[in-house]
């Protein structure tokens, strides 16, 4: 009811919708059209599935496995800047992925401190390109959001049942066995399968740490076939591939989140009587401490090294920085056009309209790219729409982030404000320009700054439709790479690194401004 007391059409969130829709499906619908039938997959594209999956599988377990113990203990110890360093495990995810490549290389390169301090030793040296090189940096990406998954379980145990728990004399081991293997029985199977899914469209890490014969995705498969090879045939077919894929892995993540809650508490603050002991303290921070050492040593690493390398940048690193933050701003503008009227039409009886806008978790920014390429070919040349496809491919992708964040509260201003506002005839324009925007402006601010950010770092879709003479940052810092040129590729690494952050702070402290007024 409250929803239908706005006089707000409902129509330019259908007709958003309809076009996020055609973009997704009309573009799987030009790739399963492009590729040729009868032909099959070669022993190759076989051997770029099966690395695919493995590290995959992998980089999920690995990364779910290390997060357990950091989760307990963190849900076991409570110490100054706890809050901080919760909030910053969040960090890695508007992090660009060429950035914490380049930070994961000077400390595990060849030239980085590990090998150094290995071959100081006199021990072997580690390798840091190929499967375990990939498998690492999804580690080092999925490592605080499992953790925060997992947490957030910990801190779903009603305190009733640690209380409980105490009064029945449980130790360590009971506890372990009767509240928190049973939770993580639970929590570890979806979390497990949405860093798997992540995984699976991974480009830019196989693209940097990868790309050997035995070291192949299929997104870098796509990729090979349409630089090296302007193979057009296999790169749809590969695309059908990765849909597949990308697919399965999806539904399988949402059909494990509807797992059953751990029934309600009184909300009391969680006690754990189980977590003393001076080795078990000792346990907890040594883990805690290891993971943060983890996380933030690679990127102190490029900031130190960044600030070396500023002035060894060329010119072609700035223009690249600017072309970068027209683009983000372009993916953020794309984005609002597509989540607002969806959002608002939403949050009254369609709320079907945002599993729509949630297309773009199952999809593959890669694919998608594949797919506008073969669109536009027959008629124009697709390298002349590289950065308008990259803003509009990344703005799909920030989408669904979007959306979560935006639904909620526009169903709250909609029930809380909707029948005042058609007793004042507040409607349409004058509805969102008084009643709408001033009060989403903090939900509207984060989103627009994690879409900033995540177009910002993106090495995706602009690598297909690049030519040598244009570039964003990401590519321009990727070149300087594979050209050897580390010094430079450093004051790229920092400058992007400064430029993501900064449009996230700038859109979300824009949105939170008005609370400090």
């Amino acid at each position: 009811m409250a929803g239908r007391a706005v006089a707000v059409r409902r129509w330019p969130g259908i007709g958003a919708a309809a076009l996020v829709a055609a973009l997704v499906l009309g573009t799987l619908l030009a790739v399963a059209l492009r590729a040729e039938a009868g032909r099959g997959l070669g022993p190759s594209d076989w051997a770029a599935i099966r690395f695919t999956l493995v590290q995959s599988v992998l980089s999920a377990a690995i990364s779910v496995a290390l997060a357990i113990p950091v989760a307990r203990a963190l849900s076991r110890r409570r110490f100054f800047g706890r809050r901080v360093l919760i909030t910053l495990l969040g960090a890695p995810f508007i992090l660009p992925v060429i950035v914490a490549v380049l930070g994961l290389l000077a400390v595990f390169g060849r030239s980085g401190i590990l090998n150094e301090a290995l071959r100081w030793l006199g021990l072997p040296e580690v390798q840091v390109y190929g499967l375990h090189g990939v498998v690492l940096a999804h580690v080092f990406f999925n490592l605080p959001l499992a953790t925060r998954l997992i947490l957030q379980g910990w801190q779903q145990v009603p305190a009733e049942r640690f209380r409980l728990a105490a009064q029945l004399g449980f130790g360590p081991r009971e506890m372990w066995r009767v509240i928190e293997a049973p939770m993580l029985l639970r929590v570890v199977p979806p979390a497990a399968a949405v860093i798997f899914a992540i995984c699976l469209s991974s480009f830019a890490v196989a693209l940097t740490l990868g790309g050997g014969p035995k070291a192949t995705t299929v997104e870098l498969a796509i990729y090979q076939a349409f630089r090296f090879d302007f193979d057009l045939g296999r790169a749809a077919l590969l695309s059908c591939v990765q849909l597949v894929l990308v697919g399965i892995a999806a539904l399988v993540a949402l059909k494990l989140s509807g797992n059953e809650s751990f029934g309600a508490g009184l909300d009391r603050a969680v006690r754990r009587w189980d977590s003393a002991g001076l080795g078990r303290i000792s346990l907890d921070s040594a883990v805690i401490a290891l993971a943060v050492l983890f996380l933030l040593l690679p990127m102190s690493l490029v900031v130190i090294d960044g600030v070396l390398g500023i002035a060894k940048m060329p010119a072609q690193v700035w223009k690249a920085a600017g072309v970068s933050v027209v683009v983000s701003l372009g993916s953020t503008a794309l984005m609002l056009a597509f989540a607002l009227p969806i959002a608002i039409a939403a949050a009254g009886k369609s709320s079907w309209l945002e599993a729509i806008g949630l297309f773009g978790i199952a999809s593959s920014p890669l694919v998608i790219g594949t797919g506008l390429f073969i669109v536009i070919y027959p008629i124009a040349d697709p390298f002349d729409f590289a950065f308008p496809v990259t803003a509009l491919v990344n703005a799909i992708m920030a989408l669904p982030f979007a959306l979560r964040i935006l639904v909620g509260p526009t169903r709250d201003v909609v029930q809380g404000y909707g029948r005042l506002s058609l007793s004042l005839g507040l409607t349409g324009r004058q509805w969102l320009r008084i009643v709408y925007l001033p009060r989403m402006r903090a939900p509207l601010g984060f989103a627009c700054g994690l879409t900033a950010a995540l177009s910002m770092g993106d090495l995706g879709v602009i690598a297909l439709f690049a030519d040598p003479e244009t570039a964003t940052l990401p590519l321009q810092m990727y070149r300087l790479m594979g050209s050897y040129r580390m010094e430079a590729a450093s004051g790229a690494a920092l400058l992007l690194l400064v430029l993501s952050f900064g449009l996230f702070w700038l859109f979300d402290r824009g949105g939170r401004g008005h609370a400090d007024s």
